[in-house]
């Protein structure tokens, strides 16, 4: 593949590179009083996701690390063609990031046996040594953004790319939904997918990272 743009690769972790949402499914094993609201709150932009995330963590106990930590990676799926997906973007000198609302207590062990350099892994981190869990936000908004991210991606694409870079955003929740608008291409699934066609953004679908490749062949030949 021949290109003349720098590509940039923005993609998301829980329920894009895992098959579900490990959030989710961590809250719905421990089951905390209140959570589903919580969730809820931040589906419908009621509470930001900075707000709602750090509230759903902070109702488990940190005693519970080692226990949550055990069932988020022993539960996770890493959907198919993942492992082909990091090669083709090495192969065709693609920069690929991953960009995770997630906590780093799962994802950066999950991710440990990909060869994607640490620096590339962009997630939220968690404080044990109080009572509760705390979540720490350690890549906010920009002075570009003021939806109360936590975890900031537009702000994170904002600083890797310039405006000369393909963009090329991969994910399926309401954390990618702000960043897919800066996209020149957003590969989605799920609500993100819901709201790509709302919103009338440039999308594609995608089930696997098989077909993630297929819909960058394909670009990549309109394009170039």
């Amino acid at each position: 593949m021949s290109t003349l743009k720098r590509i940039s690769v923005f993609c998301d972790f829980d329920g894009t590179i895992t098959e579900s949402d490990n959030i989710i499914n961590i809250m719905k094993k421990f089951n905390p009083h209140g959570w589903e609201t919580i969730k809820n709150d931040i589906l419908t932009k009621r509470t930001s996701i900075r707000e709602g995330v750090g509230r759903m963590f902070s109702l488990l106990p940190s005693s519970s690390r080692e226990e949550i930590t055990h069932y988020a990676i022993k539960q996770s799926n890493i959907r198919t063609g993942f492992n082909r997906f990091i090669q083709y973007c090495q192969d065709n000198n693609i920069r690929l990031f991953i960009t995770s609302g997630g906590i780093d207590f799962f994802v950066l062990p999950i991710l440990s046996s990909y060869p994607i350099p640490k620096n590339n892994i962009y997630c939220n981190s968690c404080d044990f040594s109080g009572k509760q869990m705390r979540v720490i936000w350690p890549f906010s908004c920009d002075a570009l953004c003021k939806n109360d991210c936590g975890m900031c991606k537009p702000s994170i694409l904002r600083s890797l790319s310039t405006n000369d870079d393909m963009k090329i955003v991969i994910g399926d929740s309401i954390t990618d939904l702000e960043v897919s608008k800066l996209a020149d291409l957003v590969i989605a699934r799920g609500f993100l997918l819901q709201k790509c066609k709302e919103q009338s953004l440039p999308y594609k679908k995608f089930d696997s990272f098989l077909d993630v490749i297929n819909i960058l062949e394909e670009k990549f030949k309109q394009t170039y």
